[in-house]
């Protein structure tokens, strides 16, 4: 199946964002929203949008600051991503039949379908997640993440830590721990790829962001199940059997809330890359 390359021009923040997707597929139009991470780029969503193709037209965006590609520099917060999508569904409007969303990106997803409430007809949130790596890892260490996030965006000193934490080695070892559920699958040339992403210019702004949670688009748990109140479309949440545990208690209090669907998968917090049929699977019967 072809992918083809859009480039659409947006403007967030008001500065000019251009910005890369992959057009894969043929019929109604979906909208699929790769994870925020370190690792992450438009490329983790080209399997599963192959995967769907012969059903939907799949968009496939970068978000500003992530992708493996050269990154503008924006104010990198929760209001810059909410601002790069209101743009983005001016720029592609729709209306679109679904509207996918990996990870972090799932809060996103569901405040912008609250925006613009003819954008979706259904949601489906892939390994939904809303609390950033260090705050789930240590939530008693708050008063840390600004200082890490600073000391990682300095000149020089900030780019030698960056380094330090995205070599091969590491990349491999933290994709085999939480990311991937069979270690197996996290093969040399795969790691070498995700490598590539974390190496573009102005890449660590978006990994201090994302990991201190300072990208993180609600406080905790009470807010975020706030999000999924009355007139959102019909929303799927995909639980993955292996998710780590603090972010799969978050998982099962978002579907015990009662306010979407949950059915499980295969995978940890990337199952859209490491299972892409099994998670479109899900998505064709959920």
């Amino acid at each position: 199946m072809e992918t083809t390359r859009k480039n659409l021009d947006l403007i967030v923040a008001g500065r000019p964002v251009p910005t890369p997707c992959d057009v894969i597929g043929t019929g109604r139009d979906a909208l699929l929203l790769p994870a925020l991470s370190t690792i992450s780029d438009r490329a983790e969503m080209r399997d599963l949008a192959h995967a769907l193709g012969s059903a939907y037209r799949c968009l496939v965006p970068d978000w500003p600051g992530f992708g493996a590609r050269p990154r503008t520099r924006l104010p990198l917060e929760p209001g810059t991503l909410h601002a790069f999508l209101d743009a983005l569904l001016a720029a592609a409007p729709g209306p679109y039949a679904i509207g996918i969303a990996a990870g972090h990106a799932a809060g996103y997803l569901v405040a912008a379908a609250r925006r613009h409430p003819k954008a979706f007809e259904r949601l489906v949130l892939v390994a939904p997640t809303w609390r950033g790596p260090l705050p789930t890892a240590m939530p008693n260490r708050a008063h840390w993440f600004p200082r890490i996030r600073r000391a990682v965006e300095a000149p020089v000193l900030g780019d030698a830590l960056y380094r330090l934490n995205i070599s091969p080695p590491i990349i491999g070892r933290m994709m085999r721990a939480h990311v991937y559920a069979d270690p197996a699958h996290v093969t040399p040339a795969l790691v070498r790829a995700k490598h590539a992403v974390t190496r573009q210019r102005n890449g660590r702004f978006g990994t201090a962001a994302f990991v201190t949670g300072g990208l993180d688009p609600v406080g905790d748990r009470t807010a975020f199940l706030d999000l999924f109140g009355d007139g959102l479309p019909p929303t799927l949440v995909l639980r993955p059997e292996k998710a780590p545990r603090r972010s799969g208690a978050e998982m099962d209090a978002l579907i015990a809330h009662g306010r979407v669907t949950g059915v499980p998968i295969p995978g940890a917090l990337s199952p859209h890359e490491e299972f892409p049929s099994a998670v479109a699977a899900a998505i064709r019967t959920g």
